[in-house]
């Protein structure tokens, strides 16, 4: 056995006894610790590894995030300078640190977010400002902070005049009372439901704002001059800005809502086939590639916000591309949301595959052929929209691919119409034979919701200026024509 004996010096010692009754001092091996040292070492650099691991894997997904943190660094060189050259600072005197602090809080990933917060900046509370990357800082907030901050500095301002002639006794009363009452109201006003609802974040800006300015300048004696200085300072830092993020590899809100809806339309069609085959095939596949797939419709469930987001930069942005200026922004919201009402009908058509109640194998072979062809037919029609709007060309395939799916329907329906006859000879209840009926509805809702993006899109089409494929190839046959007609006359 091992036993802990106290030395003289108050030490522990081990010693081993053994059954004759003898025993022996352990002494600590040096090895040990050298073990342990560098076992530390090791997990230091495993974890140094992983973390730059992942810092290259993130940087490789987009690189334009790695091209966006290179022209924050560019912009805060560029403004660095008016305190590093003598005349530069000469010009803004101390104020210069306003426009280090407004690159660090104005620059966007996106150029309309940058100049959105550019031109709405003036604010006296620099911390408050958002940075979200794409979806934050949205116009409304913009405007509402423009508004708030205009409102509550001009009314500071004059406030301030009123009580420097009041005297010194009056002044301190004057700039008390309006502070107390004009905070009250605004604080009052976030309780009304339609303020709260569109102007709330505009009346927090005036309430902070007011009195940041009455407070600050009964102790300023030159409240204007200061303002002003602050706000030039501002603008050359948002001016730097906006040059850096538009000359600079730009970064248009428009080029992701472009790539978005496409790719959330292909998710579907991918999900819708998958989830078709999951249901017919009754397989209990745990492959994560297919299980990724059946779930792409929760994607384009969860990308609402973020389309609203970019359709509301986009929006503002000059023309750039293959987009003008005045570009149909708002029909792809439209896309998106009809696709959304796809998106549900497939997490419904998913309920009855993870059902309790499964149906017969008769009844699920009577309709699997006929379900199976509407779940391609349909998932061909989304993966032919999607193409379209990536090219922005008109497809001349839809036409075809949507007649296919109607006359999908029809044989789905056609079949739907023998299924009593079946439930009657194999004695199949109403309750068992319900999920494969309702998927069955289910896809016949899908294919007339597909219809309606169908239309969409032929919107969009017209409204953009597609590029149309059938007319081009037209143009290009008769244009060979021409030249054969020309070389049999030589």
């Amino acid at each position: 056995m091992v036993d802990n004996e106290k030395q003289p010096s108050g030490g522990l010692v081990w010693v081993a006894k053994f059954p004759d009754g003898s025993s022996k001092q352990l002494e600590p091996e040096p090895r040990c610790i050298c073990v342990g040292l560098v076992g530390l070492i090791m997990g230091c650099r495993t974890s140094i590894c992983n973390f730059a691991g992942d810092v290259w894997k993130l940087g490789a997904s987009d690189p334009r995030k790695v091209v966006h943190c290179m022209k924050v660094g560019l912009a805060l060189t560029v403004v660095s300078l008016f305190y590093y050259m003598r005349p530069l600072y000469d010009g803004v005197g101390g104020n210069a640190m306003w426009a280090v602090m407004t690159v660090v809080v104005v620059f966007e990933f996106t150029v309309v977010t940058l100049i959105g917060c550019y031109i709405l900046l003036f604010h006296y509370s620099v911390t408050e400002v958002s940075k979200q990357i794409c979806a934050g800082a949205t116009l409304s907030k913009g405007i509402n902070r423009g508004i708030g901050t205009l409102l509550a500095g001009s009314l500071a301002i004059g406030v301030h005049f009123v009580a420097s002639h009041s005297g010194d006794k009056g002044e301190p009363i004057v700039l008390a009372g309006s502070l107390f009452l004009l905070g009250s109201a605004a604080t009052f006003s976030r309780f009304i439901p339609w303020v709260k609802r569109r102007y709330d974040y505009g009346v927090l800006i005036f309430i902070l704002t007011y009195s940041l300015v009455s407070v600050s300048g009964y102790r300023i004696e030159k409240l204007t001059e200061l303002a002003l200085q602050r706000l030039s300072t501002v603008g050359i830092g948002g001016a730097i800005c906006v040059i850096i993020s538009v000359l600079l590899y730009p970064i248009w809100a428009g080029d992701d809502l472009h790539r978005l809806i496409p790719a959330n339309i292909e998710k579907l069609a991918a999900s819708l086939e998958e989830s078709v085959l999951q249901f017919f095939n009754d397989a209990q596949d745990d492959d994560h590639s297919k299980a990724s797939r059946i779930d792409g419709y929760k994607c384009v469930l969860n990308s609402k916000t973020t389309e609203e987001s970019l359709a509301n930069f986009a929006r503002w942005e000059p023309a750039h591309g293959p987009f003008s200026f005045k570009h149909p922004w708002k029909q792809y919201l439209k896309i998106g949301t009809l696709s959304r009402y796809c998106a549900y009908c497939i997490e419904a058509l998913n309920g009855c595959i993870n059902s309790g109640i499964q149906a017969p194998e008769s009844l699920r072979q009577q309709l699997r052929s006929v379900c199976a062809n509407l779940g391609t037919c349909s998932s061909e029609v989304l993966r032919e929209l999607a193409a379209s709007l990536k090219t922005m060309s008109k497809s001349s395939n839809t036409r075809f691919l949507v007649h296919e799916m109607n006359n999908a329907v029809e044989e789905l329906q056609n079949s739907l119409k023998y299924l009593p006859e079946t439930m009657h000879e194999n004695a199949v209840t109403i309750i068992e034979a319900l999920p494969v009926v309702s998927a069955a509805a289910l896809l016949i809702e899908i294919a007339a919701r597909i219809e309606a993006v169908v239309l969409a899109v032929d919107e969009l089409a017209e409204l953009a200026g597609f590029k149309d494929e059938e007319r081009d190839q037209k143009h290009q046959e008769e244009e060979h024509t021409k030249e054969m007609k020309a070389l049999q006359q030589v």
